[in-house]
Formats: structure tokens, sequence, C-alpha cells
């Protein structure tokens, strides 16, 4: 798992974090307590910071990436999905960004929000809280229903556990099998 620092400036990260192998964190990151980054997600910050909250996932292939004069702060217990891009932008906490979506420099996304997968939140696009957007563009198609909103922390939850087994399983099982020991 490379850590890179970026002109002096080293990765910060908490107690409990989860950084697949293959995940590349670069530069003025700030990764809280129990937040996941998946299998080959880029966390680059060479101009500006990077901010993952509490609990937050970062899937597989995510990319996030920052402006000189646009950090990325991820709110606390957010999902980013498989292949998203989130770039010089603000999330609030309990976000969804769908699989292959893609969040532009100086978009808001406010809380407990799902953007749908595909979908691309435009530069200075502000998306209010509690709601469902979806699109190219992306446009507001409905308020969250409660058991929507109780998904963002299932799904938080979820991917703090699978980060704490995964943890477990890379730091207990140092032993390759070849393929004829398991068939």
């Amino acid at each position: 798992m490379p850590i890179l620092p970026y002109k002096g400036v080293w990765p910060r990260i908490a107690e409990n974090v989860f950084i697949a192998p293959s995940a590349m964190i670069i530069g003025n990151v700030v990764l809280h307590e129990g937040v996941s980054i998946w299998f080959n997600a880029v966390l680059r910050a060479d101009s500006a910071p990077i901010v993952v909250g509490r609990r937050s996932n970062i899937q597989d292939n995510c990319t996030l990436h920052v402006d000189s004069d646009a950090p990325v702060t991820i709110g606390e217990e957010c999902t980013i999905g498989h292949n998203a891009i989130v770039h010089g932008a603000t999330l609030g906490d309990r976000v969804l960004i769908g699989m292959n979506a893609t969040v532009l420099s100086y978009a808001q996304v406010g809380a407990q929000t799902v953007i749908g997968a595909c979908s691309l939140v435009s530069e200075r696009k502000s998306i209010p809280g509690d709601v469902l957007a979806l699109g190219v563009p992306v446009r507001v198609v409905r308020a969250l229903t409660p058991a929507e909103c109780e998904g963002l922390v299932i799904s938080a939850e979820h991917y703090a556990t699978l980060g704490r087994e995964f943890t477990a399983e890379m730091t207990s099982n140092t032993t390759h099998h070849t393929l004829s020991e398991q068939v």
C-alpha cells in the first residue's frame, strides 16, 4: 500500500483504518477512524487537502483529487461507490456516491443524499440534503425515505466491518497457497 508524501507532507492516518495493498494515498490526506480505502483507489492531495470522515469508505478504483483552491472533504459514514470520481468537492455526512458517478470541483452535496450511479454533479453545483439525485447532469428526483436514510448508515457499518475483517485476515495470514494445495 503506497503511502507517499508530496512536498514533504505525509498522509495522516488514524487508528483502525483499512487501506488495501494496491491503494495509493499521496500527500495532504487525512483519514479518520474506521475509514476503509479499497483496492486500486487513488487519493492524491498534491495542491489542497483531502479529508475523509469517520467510517467512510472509498471503494475499488475510485479517484479523489483536488484543485489548488478546491479541497476534497468527505463527511462521516459516506460511501463512495466503485469507480467514482470526487474532484475538489465537499460531501456532507452519510452521502452515497453511486458507482461510476463523478462529482466535480466546488460542488457541494448535502448530508444524507444519494447521487445515483453514472451521474454527473457539475462544477459548483449544490445538491441539498436528504434527496436522491440522478442523471447527466444530475437533478434532484425526490426526497429519500427513512429506510433509504437508514441504508446509508448500514452501508457505512458494512464497509467498516469489512475493513476490520480484511485487516485481520491480512495481518494474520502470511502463508500463500499454491494452486495444487487448493485443489
